[in-house]
């Protein structure tokens, strides 16, 4: 009997430790900006707010799923994962469904529902590298040419796959999460000068040789500051959206620019231009400080947690891909970035985007919650006392 009450006792001491290890912030953080594109989506359409619920509950679910999930102890299957992944998306040249000129899709037989291996494969990807830094610490100076090599193999096959579909926004995004992470971990100084000869050279080529019609299109409408540009309404509308808002915003009803369908998407890519029309100046000030504080919380995370490769360099991955998305989004709508299908992550209508950083939340919990183990050792506990 009193073999039962010390484990029972010890199981208590273990919920109490994960719970004080997991990092509240994080969601504190995070459910404002969740709350804020509810109610605007829900003031913009109904209908899309009624679906933007299910994603939510669909997160939800994604978050408790991989928050429970034993990462640590199967990270030797990381690698099986990666390349299933990587499968995966050189399917959709087989299997692909096309829309809108690209093939990024797969369809699930009978359902007739469409996945982007590419959105889902974000995660795998970041703990990819995780696990090969972890096998392969870098040393003082920074990693060698062999293990940077090794590491960029694992980076270029997806961007490329990605890059053919076409999706450049997802593929520049990996190539910009890799390699940042890479410089957060350390490589030889001397590769990073190479590198920065080489990659101008290279962004003319892709220019000339790789890059779709549309996608050059992009760039000129970007770069064409003329009045006479037929493509830059979009943008223009936007711009016209953030001004009228002033300090404090507008009443729905005077928000013209959204309510008489003036902004396009405004639930969506341009969800932003919308949120200043309505709260103004200092509704968008608070948004740019959430994702502020965000970003530099997973930054504070990661220089905590030098020992711990998995923590360290999924909270570098996750503050990345945050100011990432969020910048480009933003510079997209004030006009000082091309026009590119990357959502304002946690804010933007849909569920891909939703998902995949629910994905990556929860992820990120385990690694902080369970970084001891703590189920392992009350088994090993346990044991010993019953001997």
């Amino acid at each position: 009997m009193k073999k039962i009450i010390i484990t029972d006792v010890k199981l208590f001491q273990i919920d109490r430790r994960i719970i004080t290890h997991f990092d509240f912030l994080l969601p504190i953080l995070v459910t404002p900006i969740i709350i804020f594109s509810y109610y605007l989506i829900s003031e913009a359409n109904q209908a899309l707010a009624a679906k933007q619920l299910i994603y939510f509950a669909v997160g939800f679910f994604a978050f408790l799923f991989f928050f429970l999930l034993p990462i640590r102890k199967l990270e030797w299957l990381i690698p099986a994962f990666y390349w299933i992944g990587i499968v995966l998306l050189a399917s959709v040249f087989v299997f692909g469904v096309q829309k809108l000129g690209a093939q990024r899709w797969i369809e699930i037989p009978f359902v007739h529902f469409t996945i982007q291996p590419s959105e889902f494969f974000k995660p795998l990807f970041l703990l990819m590298i995780c696990y090969l830094v972890k096998q392969n610490p870098p040393p003082p100076t920074g990693y060698g040419l062999k293990m940077f090599a090794t590491i960029s193999i694992h980076i270029l096959i997806p961007f490329a796959l990605i890059l053919i579909e076409p999706d450049l926004g997802t593929a520049l995004v990996l190539l910009i999460i890799g390699y940042g992470v890479l410089f957060l971990v350390g490589v030889d100084k001397k590769i990073w000068l190479v590198i920065a000869l080489v990659v101008p050279i290279t962004a003319i080529m892709s220019y000339n040789y790789i890059l779709h019609d549309y996608q050059k299109k992009r760039i000129e409408t970007f770069l064409d500051s003329t009045e006479n540009c037929e493509n830059c309404h979009q943008v223009r509308q936007s711009i016209i959206a953030i001004g009228s808002g002033g300090l404090t915003g507008k009443n729905k009803d005077e928000a013209t620019q959204t309510k008489l369908k003036f902004l396009p998407i405004s639930t969506s890519d341009f969800i932003f231009a919308y949120a200043v029309e309505r709260q103004g100046f200092f509704g968008g000030l608070a948004l740019l400080l959430a994702y502020a504080l965000l970003i530099l919380h997973l930054m504070t995370i990661f220089a905590r947690h030098k020992k711990d490769y998995f923590t360290q360099i999924m909270a570098a991955g996750m503050a990345l891909l945050l100011f990432v998305y969020t910048g480009v989004n933003i510079a997209m709508t004030v006009g000082f970035a091309p026009v590119v299908g990357i959502p304002l992550p946690f804010f933007s209508y849909g569920g891909s985007s939703f998902i995949t950083f629910m994905i990556f939340f929860g992820i990120f919990e385990n690694l902080m919650a369970f970084r001891f183990d703590p189920m392992h050792k009350s088994i090993k506990y346990s044991a010993n006392r019953t001997k």
